[in-house]
């Protein structure tokens, strides 16, 4: 349906985005090959490193008693069926399938009881990562936020339709379909509660904001023997009941 907002962040920016979306309009087919990330320009893009036990253990990190936290930029973002630019600069351009969070309204200083009520909805990154230009030094940025190559979408799937990620949801990995990773977010150290409010105690919420909550065991950095992508893999991240990205692996343009 065709609603007078350039896109779901520039609807999420009104108050009562909910009641606007319920506007009927003109109707087009869908076309998954041609649907931009769901928030193309997100006012902040939070991430959260080892917030999975069994991703920590196989990286030989400790659980710590707080968040890890990273960013990337917006740039970095591209559609749920759009090619995964691998840059030429980095010969190690990994996977990480996870559940994304995206902000409907802001706050500061979010309770954790009350942080779904801050939540639009749910919907899937690959936090694609060049491992090489992240282990450079001890920050990771660097190495997460190379143009065009993070997946987001396909949708915004709202709270009341999308699974509860308490109870337990699946998400998966597949490369040229091989299953590489395979996990339920019940098994996150930092649930989605306690993440929303923690990040807002740092920075005000603002609508259309991305936290993605970090991604289960099963990289190919720590694969034996490692494992990277390659021009023309196929990658495909599942999460049941909130959609699929498939995004082909094309290399960058010198």
């Amino acid at each position: 349906m065709e609603l007078p907002y350039l896109d779901v962040g520039a609807l999420l920016a009104h108050a009562d985005w909910r009641a606007l979306a319920q506007v009927d309009g003109h109707r087009h087919p869908y076309k998954p090959d041609r649907v931009a990330p769901v928030v193309p320009a997100p006012p902040k893009i939070w991430c959260v490193g080892m917030n999975y036990a069994d991703h920590a253990a196989e990286a030989a990190k400790p659980t710590l008693p707080y968040p890890t936290l990273f960013g990337k930029f917006a740039i970095a973002l591209t559609g749920p069926r759009d090619p995964v630019c691998l840059p030429f600069a980095s010969e190690q351009a990994d996977w990480e399938v996870e559940l994304a969070v995206v902000v409907g309204w802001g706050g500061r200083h979010v309770a954790t009881e009350n942080a779904l009520d801050h939540i639009a909805g749910f919907t899937i990154m690959n936090d694609v990562s060049m491992r090489d230009w992240q282990r450079r030094t001890p920050q990771y940025l660097q190495g997460k936020t190379f143009a065009a190559a993070t997946p987001l979408g396909p949708e915004l799937v709202t709270p009341d339709e999308a699974p509860d990620p308490y109870t337990g949801v699946a998400l998966t990995c597949r490369v040229n379909g091989e299953v590489m990773q395979s996990a339920s977010t019940k098994e996150m150290i930092f649930g989605v509660r306690e993440l929303v409010a923690y990040v807002s105690t740092i920075a005000p919420l603002e609508p259309g904001d991305v936290i993605a909550t970090g991604t289960p065991a099963g990289i190919g950095a720590l694969r034996t023997p490692p494992r990277f992508l390659c021009p023309g893999d196929v990658v495909e991240c599942v999460i049941d009941g909130v959609g699929e990205l498939s995004n082909q692996c094309v290399p960058e343009r010198r």
